[in-house]
């Protein structure tokens, strides 16, 4: 609970509880920041209503309103298939500034948070309000490395051209450099994205993960591979939407070396998505199809119990911006197998579990690496244990408390920016309110 209750408004365009993924943090935020002691006004979508208002049912928290905003009906349908969201999404700012300056002139607000989408291409206006503003955390300046685009069928690379050339536009967007200018703060999920910010602002920006786990006080035993004859075995499972970025070209053919080097290794994929088709007729090619078992989406609690029966979460994502799964795996003891970018390397350390580096390395190498980081797991049990225990250690070090309190505990970032906001206004009202008594005295004198 924090010592000093603050007035914020929070923009959360997805915020919904129950979900995964920009839905689910949103909700968090929100309801974290209420636990810490604020105020908090949520702003977000007509359509997340109904679902946020059920689960307000079942928790009491005193401490937040939520003010609803959309446009048009007619509007609504340009967002189907998702191809017109981006238009809709800015045309949803624009209304939501209005409506949030209603709000503020009505019952001010002392500082103001923009948190979904949190993309930093996607502007946010919330920094006209004139009050402390803190945009994040934003993330979306992550790129594959060119080199392992090469795996990629020829429309998908083609698309992360695409994305490449809109990082490059947006740079240059004069609503996203006005959102730039105008926060007081600009949190970035990842080294990545605090490059793509211009030279100018960055000396306000910083990184700080926006997502995180609840505490895990479970600490059942898990399910440890056995080995068949003298083959060791290792489960692996990837967790996820089918997207060719995540990775997993690299991470079938390393399955596929594991399995050449006399490793009992198994797949487990759960998820759906459009690179299904391809991951499997790859698994085809590569001849390990029958290691290889397609899961479609597991309901959450059912997820949560299914970690415990494997070795390792194996998540080569090209440019996942935070990593939910990663952070969910962890904290349920699951240590885990990822590449050197984006959210994933933030997050995981060599204290539960092994980021594989790819800079200026082919596909053949990067897969190499992957293969050996997995025959080390599959050979040393007493390591995969070790890593177990550590998973759940540093899991802990994201629990949603703390991520929130980086921001508006006591000593947050938000929080610092609020008292520094009020000093300003106390000095500009009494400019020799900090003077001394002598000083004072010349005051009353002039005066």
């Amino acid at each position: 609970m924090s010592n000093v209750s603050l007035r914020i408004l929070l923009s959360v365009y997805a915020c919904e509880p129950g979900k995964g993924s920009e839905p689910g943090v949103g909700w968090r935020w929100a309801v974290e920041m209420a636990l810490l002691g604020h105020n908090v006004c949520v702003l977000t979508r007509q359509n997340n209503r109904a679902a946020i208002e059920r689960a307000l049912q079942n928790v009491r928290l005193p401490g937040i309103e939520f003010i609803y905003y959309d446009l048009p009906s007619w509007a609504r349908r340009w967002k189907r298939n998702g191809r017109g969201v981006h238009l809709y999404y800015l045309l949803w700012q624009i209304g939501a500034y209005h409506v949030a300056r209603r709000a503020h002139t009505a019952l001010p607000f002392d500082a103001v948070q923009h948190l979904t989408f949190g993309v930093l291409r996607q502007p946010s206006l919330m920094g006209r309000l004139g009050i402390p503003f803190v945009a994040g955390p934003l993330g979306g300046g992550e790129t594959a490395p060119l080199a392992l685009r090469q795996s990629f069928p020829l429309r998908s690379r083609f698309s992360e051209w695409l994305r490449d050339i809109g990082n490059r536009v947006c740079r240059h967007d004069p609503l996203v450099r006005s959102m730039l200018r105008q926060a007081n703060i600009v949190l970035c999920k990842t080294p990545e994205s605090l490059a793509w910010i211009p030279v100018r602002y960055r000396a306000h920006s910083r990184c700080l993960l926006e997502i995180g786990v609840d505490v895990v006080v479970d600490e059942k035993e898990p399910l440890f591979s056995v080995t068949v004859g003298d083959r060791p075995a290792l489960r692996l499972v990837y967790v996820g939407r089918f997207l060719v970025f995540k990775g997993m070209d690299l991470g079938l053919r390393a399955l596929a070396q594991l399995r050449e080097r006399g490793i009992d290794a198994t797949l487990t994929m759960i998820g759906q998505g459009p690179a299904k088709d391809h991951w499997q007729a790859l698994a085809v090619e590569l001849d390990i199809a029958a290691a290889i078992d397609w899961v479609p989406w597991m309901e959450q609690e059912k997820l949560m119990n299914a970690y415990a029966s494997f070795d390792a979460l194996l998540f080569p994502s090209l440019h996942d911006s935070s990593g939910n799964v990663v952070l969910e795996s962890m904290a349920n003891g699951l240590p885990v197998v990822c590449l050197d970018l984006g959210g994933p390397a933030q997050i995981v350390n060599e204290e539960c579990g092994v980021v594989v580096g790819t800079r200026g390395l082919s596909i053949d190498q990067v897969v190499d690496s992957l293969a050996r980081s997995l025959e080390y797991l599959a050979r040393w049990p007493a390591w995969r244990k070790a890593l177990r225990k550590g998973a759940r250690r540093r899991a802990m070090q994201f629990e949603w408390r703390t991520v929130v309190g980086r921001v508006w505990s006591d000593d947050g970032v938000g929080t610092a920016l609020v008292h520094a906001a009020r000093e300003r206004s106390r000095l500009a009202a009494d400019p020799f309110a900090d003077a001394a008594p002598c000083a004072r005295k010349a005051r009353r004198n002039i005066t």
